[in-house]
């Protein structure tokens, strides 16, 4: 009997042993997250002013996940003629959270930082959507929900699209996973675009073009002798270079007292007497 007591002992203590091991581990696990950064083009990755490898960088494996806490991340380029990225990120316990940049010159940039974080309330989902600039459309599965900053209290768990637009900037489409339990948060930022559409989808109204100086004519009147003379000067006493009919009308090129200047259909100026004419 002794001896089963001593075989035991040891048995229940390494146990307990492994027991305490595997609380202490699943504690600590529980106060890491990871993080997955994406760029294109490639760019160099700083937490907090610390280098933490070039994109795409993930930081996935549990022994390579971060503490839990507020971090400042800060993307550089490669290309050093484009602007750097930066953002305050929020790592939570055993969660995922996902920055992508899209660089371009000036305001062309887009992105994306999509991150979870627990709830009280485990049979609770939220869904909060910010946007760089504020107040664009979000569009959830094609259905319009509000302008952001919007935060959606009943979403469904399950896969999502979700659009973000406005007026004067790319549209910006995003695949996410709202799970129970949890706050989605997805930070947008847009780029400008040259596209005409709108946040409704419709095209937005161009301005009308402005109207051509439209040519004024001049239409020939009755004349007691049927026709009227074209004079090579607007004076009764210069050379006849042509005739016009009545009903005829001509482009007007200028005007002078009692006479109009007028294109005849060979391109010749001439003048008429603005008695058997009128301007239209």
């Amino acid at each position: 009997m002794r001896k089963i007591f001593f075989i035991l002992i040891p048995a229940l203590l390494l146990a307990l042993l492994f027991f305490l091991i595997f609380q202490y581990m699943t504690k600590y696990q529980t106060q890491k997250g990871a993080l997955q950064v994406t760029s294109s083009p490639e760019s160099k990755v700083y937490l907090n002013d610390k280098y933490f490898g070039q994109t795409p960088l993930c930081k996935c494996e549990a022994a390579d996940m971060l503490k839990t806490g507020e971090y400042t991340i800060r993307l550089v380029p490669v290309d050093k003629s484009l602007s750097e990225f930066q953002e305050k990120v929020t790592i939570s316990p055993a969660v995922l959270t996902v920055v992508d940049r899209k660089f371009g010159k000036d305001s062309l940039s887009e992105g994306s930082v999509i991150s979870l974080s627990p709830l009280s309330d485990k049979k609770k989902i939220e869904l909060l959507v910010v946007s760089f600039p504020q107040g664009s459309n979000v569009r959830l599965d094609n259905n319009t929900i509000g302008d952001t900053p919007f935060l959606h209290k009943d979403p469904t768990e399950s896969d999502h699209v979700l659009k973000v637009r406005k007026n004067g900037y790319k549209e910006k489409t995003i695949r996410i996973r709202t799970p129970m339990g949890y706050k989605l948060t997805v930070a947008v930022y847009l780029s400008t675009s040259t596209d005409t559409t709108n946040a409704s989808g419709s095209a937005a109204p161009t301005p009308s073009p402005t109207p051509s100086k439209t040519t004024a004519k001049v239409a020939i009147f009755e004349t007691p002798t049927g026709f009227l003379r074209v004079h090579q000067t607007s004076s009764l006493d210069s050379v006849e270079i042509a005739r016009v009919a009545p009903g005829e009308t001509y482009e007007l090129v200028s005007e002078a007292s009692g006479w109009f200047e007028i294109k005849l259909s060979d391109g010749k100026l001439g003048w008429i007497s603005s008695q058997y004419a009128s301007k239209e």
